[in-house]
């Protein structure tokens, strides 16, 4: 079955490069093409595309106000095609609360692997897209009960991983936690530029204190630590402290942050005393990782099925026996913090 896409930006040549770059493998067709979210509308209507990639920037409607509309009255599975600006970060950010599924940043001179790169991760994002449940995810819960307590013994921690959709669903995760709960660790698949922007959205959104991590950085209560987009994330502990560890070396499991990274270093370092979540996202990063978690005595739960925009990588790892329990992403606050108070009732 092929994928059927509909690209939508004011560019001439975006268009046309994006129609080249999607067709490339033959199993993605580009059944149309529309310079404005006027024009969109009425081919969405017409051609009834299993994907849309939409740009931000257009003429007659803003992107963000036409996925808005398009989110409440047609739910399809949206790309979004960005700037790598600090602005276009933000409104991306924005887009993905919207209920857009993923973006990919538009490729620039210095970008990387250059077109190359670009297209095989466009492609990629557009296969996730058309089998995300986007309808599914329009009718569910955004949040769980805000949690009273997760306060935990000194030397425990919560790591996070996720992909595509993780961005809404780590949202909703540390929406409900309160500031006495341990360390969160987190590796968002997300490339650089972007994660300075997502740590202060959820700095926004939550009552802990959310920072991008920085190398050597002291791991505190009450704080949540995002990995660094192009950054591997790793936990140590040093001088009987947990800190934030960064570099660059080579990817993992495809992706650099990898999810696989952290939860590997918190194995090690943290061991019983840590708890996992792995969320929503495609492939199979994090299961490999999250194993040796629970092998080392760490709670682990993943993202239930039909809670998850993408059943990819909390399936793997329930699968491979990774996780204790699988769980609505509503709820998986309350499950770490009713872990992580056995912690402090066995201490």
């Amino acid at each position: 079955m092929s994928i059927r896409v509909l690209i939508v930006d004011d560019s001439a040549l975006i268009r046309e490069v994006l129609s080249r770059t999607l067709g490339r493998d033959g199993d993605i067709i580009v059944v149309g093409t529309a310079e404005d979210p006027i024009e969109a509308r009425a081919k969405i209507r017409a051609l009834n595309p299993d994907v849309v990639t939409l740009d931000i920037e257009m003429p007659n409607m803003n992107g963000l106000a036409f996925l808005d509309k398009l989110m409440r009255l047609h739910p399809l599975p949206v790309v979004m095609v960005s700037t790598l600006t600090t602005k276009g970060a933000s409104e991306t950010l924005l887009a993905l609360e919207l209920g857009a599924v993923d973006f990919v940043a538009k490729p620039t001179a210095d970008l990387a692997g250059g077109l190359e790169a670009f297209g095989a991760n466009l492609r990629e994002k557009v296969r996730a897209a058309a089998t995300s449940d986007v309808r599914g995810q329009t009718q569910k819960p955004v949040s769980g009960q805000k949690l009273r307590t997760a306060a935990a013994p000194g030397g425990a921690l919560i790591a996070i991983g996720a992909s595509t959709g993780g961005v809404e669903a780590i949202r909703v995760v540390l929406g409900d936690m309160p500031p006495d709960c341990p360390p969160i660790v987190i590796a968002q698949h997300m490339p650089a530029g972007f994660t300075t922007r997502f740590a202060a959205r959820l700095d926004e959104l939550s009552e802990l204190t959310v920072v991008e991590a920085e190398d050597r950085l002291p791991l505190l209560p009450g704080h949540a630590y995002v990995a660094r987009g192009d950054f591997h994330l790793r936990v140590e502990r040093s001088s009987g402290q947990l800190k934030c560890r960064l570099a660059q070396d080579e990817l993992t499991s495809g992706h650099r942050p990898s999810v696989d990274v952290l939860f590997e270093s918190v194995a090690r370092a943290v061991g019983s005393m840590a708890v996992g979540a792995i969320l929503t996202g495609m492939g199979r990063d994090g299961a490999r990782g999250l194993k040796l978690m629970r092998e080392a005595g760490a709670y682990t739960v993943g993202q239930s099925q039909s809670s998850a925009l993408v059943y990819g990588m909390p399936r793997v790892a329930f699968e491979e026996g990774a996780v204790v329990e699988q769980a609505p992403v509503e709820h998986i606050a309350a499950k770490l913090a009713a872990a992580l108070n056995r912690l402090k009732s066995a201490a």
